[in-house]
């Protein structure tokens, strides 16, 4: 009971400042109608009940399966083992991602059917695999992160000259969007058992984290490798066919009831499975734990549902309104202030960032504060949203202009600030950009772009979530020297720098 009051608690405080936000728009910029702003009432209650369920059923399942694995793989000492078993788990975690089935329908429904949900979710889950098998070697080996992100990261930037700028945007979107609530919490979990088993605690400690941002590398190079291949071109895209009756208040929720039932059923099961069948080959835990984990796995099952029925049913269309109407306006200034503010507020809601700031805590000794993280990635996500919205605004900035110089300062910082903050910030990159950002905020931009005359949905549209996954990276390395600066006279400065 004290765990469920506590989450409460955490959510509630996550989820209320976005719904009061939207409601004072309501009230004064954007009235919103009071059929949709019912929607939006009932999928916050949902997302609150949900995010609840979904946080306490993490903890009892999806972490412990996600640690006992990685100190199997850790303990096996056969690299073949721990590449195979990377690829496979990576996959199938990657495959239960809602987040990706989020991205990946908008971008169908976007390009009507010309790009298909399933073949960037196969090509994403195929990405994800081989670079969790990457990173789990990297742990094994004691390869420093940062240099493995330089090379990752210069692929990437060779891969990106020739690729379409619309698969350019999609596809640091799909890095984002597959960094999930579920992918997140089970990539570190795995990343924490491999390095837990390490003597030197100190590099067990900078390895916990890292592996999430390798991860979600794996996403952009697949897709941009998809793109080169099958040479797609020229694509452009309009919001009318993701726009639902507006005049309706159940019928959209019973509707993604019945589909999210079923594709979040399907890609937990994978997961169970394997869990399963490592208990009868290895893990040998008693029925008692089993039953506790099997139990996490149902709630992690129902909260994402509820979750993920009132962000679609409730939030989507309520954000691409609120988006549309506002950029619609003379003046920019307000569609430009609001998305930071958003972006301030929607931070706080995505579960896996309250998965990732209680781990940097733990693994810290609570040295990093939870506190001090939120708030930097909040002002990260602003600023990323707003500069989005400043693309959209201003014909001839592309999406290019901001990620290049971006992640070239990101790795500049690898290479000055500890080398835990490295991890930590690359991981937060991936973290930030979670089911609320995929839904709700992808729709308050594309809402926008929408308005704007000259702007595509497709090109300005999407490329929001790149912007929110490389921000984070920036920001929390920025106060990782801040840190670093202020531990000269501790021994903790000496012991993160340790390689």
């Amino acid at each position: 009971m004290n765990v469920l009051v506590e989450k409460l608690k955490e959510v509630l405080f996550a989820v209320l400042p976005i719904t009061f936000l939207v409601m004072v728009l309501n009230f004064t910029l954007v009235p919103l109608g009071p059929a949709l702003l019912m929607r939006f009432i009932i999928g916050a209650i949902l997302i609150v009940i949900g995010l609840t369920i979904f946080l306490i059923g993490v903890d009892v399942g999806v972490t412990p399966v996600g640690q006992s694995m990685g100190g199997m793989l850790a303990k096996s000492n056969k690299i073949w083992v721990v590449i195979l078993i990377g690829l496979g788990l990576g996959f199938f975690i990657s495959i239960a991602e809602p987040d990706l089935h989020i991205l990946s329908g908008q971008v169908e429904s976007v390009t009507s059917g010309l790009i298909s949900k399933g073949s960037i979710v196969v090509v994403v889950s195929v990405g994800i695999g081989l670079l969790i098998a990457v990173g789990l070697v990297r742990i094994v080996y004691n390869f420093p992160l940062y240099k493995l992100l330089t090379i990752l990261y210069l692929v990437i930037l060779i891969l990106a000259i020739f690729t379409s700028p619309e698969f350019l945007a999609i596809s640091f979107d799909a890095s984002g969007a597959t960094t999930g609530a579920l992918t997140v919490p089970f990539i570190l979990a795995l990343a924490l058992g491999a390095s837990g088993l390490k003597r030197d605690s100190k590099a067990s400690e900078k390895d916990s984290f890292g592996l999430v941002a390798i991860a979600s590398t794996g996403a952009i190079i697949t897709v941009m490798i998809m793109n080169i291949i099958s040479k797609t071109d020229e694509i452009t895209g309009s919001l009318e066919s993701m726009h639902s009756d507006s005049n309706d208040v159940i019928a959209p929720f019973l509707h993604h009831s019945q589909f999210l039932i079923k594709e979040i059923f399907i890609a937990l099961l994978p997961i169970v499975v394997t869990f399963l069948i490592f208990q009868f080959i290895s893990f040998k835990m008693s029925k008692k734990r089993v039953k506790k984990i099997m139990l996490g796995f149902l709630l992690t099952f129902i909260g994402l549902v509820l979750f993920l029925v009132g962000v679609n049913a409730g939030f989507m269309d309520v954000g691409s309104e609120i988006g549309h109407s506002i950029a619609s306006m003379d003046n920019k200034a307000y569609v430009i202030i609001i998305a930071f503010v958003l972006g301030l507020v929607t931070i706080l809601a995505e579960p896996a960032v309250h998965v990732l700031t209680r781990q940097i805590e733990d693994v810290t000794s609570g040295y990093v504060k939870r506190k001090a993280v939120l708030a930097t990635l909040s002002v990260g996500v602003g600023l990323a949203i707003a500069l989005a919205i400043v693309r959209i605004l201003v014909p001839g900035l592309q999406l290019w202009h901001y990620l290049l110089p971006g992640y070239l300062i990101a790795l500049i910082l690898s290479y000055i600030v500890p080398k835990l903050f490295v991890g930590i910030g690359f991981d937060s990159g991936g973290v930030a950009s979670g089911p609320m950002t995929a839904t709700f905020i992808l729709a308050f931009v594309q809402g926008a772009a929408e308005a704007v005359e000259g702007a595509d949905v497709l090109k300005d549209g999407f490329g929001m979530i790149a912007m929110v996954a490389m921000t984070p990276i920036i920001a929390l390395q920025i106060l990782g020297l801040v840190f670093k600066l202020k531990s000269k006279k501790g021994g903790f400065e000496k012991d993160a720098q340790t390689q």
